[in-house]
């Protein structure tokens, strides 16, 4: 296995930090966690390898130049004070055109607020304007 240059290592822990939400695309490995599985990066190790707590308890690394994951886009919504993760922003979108388009009133105004904040890009969105 070849050693990473410090410079490629440093651009690896800096692409995929702590608590990056990634998803798999390919493991050659019989152990390997079903592709479409979503996990969080802890570290990138010396070697390069992502150490991935994976959702389904699965405690294999991403080899460096040899398996691929994809990063996610979070976006964090916050609706009736609750606070939720998306792990894809499109995920998140899709959800709230369609109750947009599947309710009526107060209800179809906060998530009209929450899709327009989606739409523009925002890491947090809130049903309601932010009183602060």
């Amino acid at each position: 296995m070849k050693l990473l240059s410090e410079a490629k290592l440093r651009q690896l822990q800096a692409e995929f930090p702590t608590v990056t939400r990634v998803e798999l695309v390919s493991m050659d490995d019989p152990q390997a966690p079903p592709v479409g599985t979503r996990g969080t990066v802890r570290l990138v190790d010396a070697i390069g390898s992502l150490v991935v707590d994976w959702d389904n308890g699965s405690g294999l690394n991403v080899v460096y130049g040899e398996d691929v994951v994809k990063k996610l886009d979070p976006v964090t919504v916050i609706t009736y004070g609750q606070k939720q993760i998306w792990d894809s922003r499109a995920e998140a979108i899709a959800f709230y055109l369609e109750g947009i388009a599947s309710c009526e009133g107060a209800e179809r105004d906060r998530y009209t607020n929450i899709y327009l904040a989606l739409i523009s890009g925002a890491k947090v969105c809130r049903d309601e304007p932010d009183d602060e």
